[in-house]
């Protein structure tokens, strides 16, 4: 397998996506997602390939919701989904519909139940934020306002590293 990291958006310089199309196959390229929108998957010789966004935070996602149950799956491993928890928003946010969202966020204790708290920066770059959070809040296409309280699919860290 070829995994790739950066050159599969739309910038100057991002060559990936127009290497692959030259010497294979592109299978799809960009998805409604954030972070990662810029990720492709295709074949090079009958090798597959996955180019990962180049951004820190968007290849991290990517990789775990995408690139590693592909590799796991192509390495002859069972893959099954990850266990995603219910939990309390601890914040409201906005985003476009039609685009499901991966938001960096921490488990906290309120009123003896699970509260996720937002990581305070949103950036694609911010690598900090991966490590200061315990997991991702998955918020799906049809969303578009989350409000304080509302429950969310909380993907801790532990179920996809290890």
């Amino acid at each position: 397998m070829i995994v790739t990291s950066g050159g599969v958006s739309t910038g100057e310089e991002d060559h990936v996506k127009s290497a692959v199309e030259k010497l294979g196959t592109l299978h799809f390229w960009r998805l409604a997602i954030k972070p990662g929108r810029p990720v492709a998957l295709g074949q090079i010789d009958g090798v597959p390939l996955i180019g990962l966004p180049g951004n820190p935070v968007a290849v991290i996602v990517t990789f775990l919701v995408l690139a590693r149950p592909l590799i796991a799956k192509l390495a002859g491993a069972s893959v099954s989904e990850p266990r995603l928890f219910p939990v309390r928003a601890g914040f409201g946010y906005r985003k476009k519909p039609g685009r499901r969202e991966y938001l960096r966020a921490n488990l906290a204790r309120t009123d003896g139940a699970a509260v996720a708290v937002k990581y305070p920066k949103d950036g694609a770059g911010i690598l900090s934020s991966i490590v200061r959070s315990d997991g991702l809040v998955i918020l799906d296409e049809m969303v578009s306002e989350l409000t304080v309280g509302t429950m969310v699919d909380f993907l801790p860290f532990s179920e996809v590293i290890g």
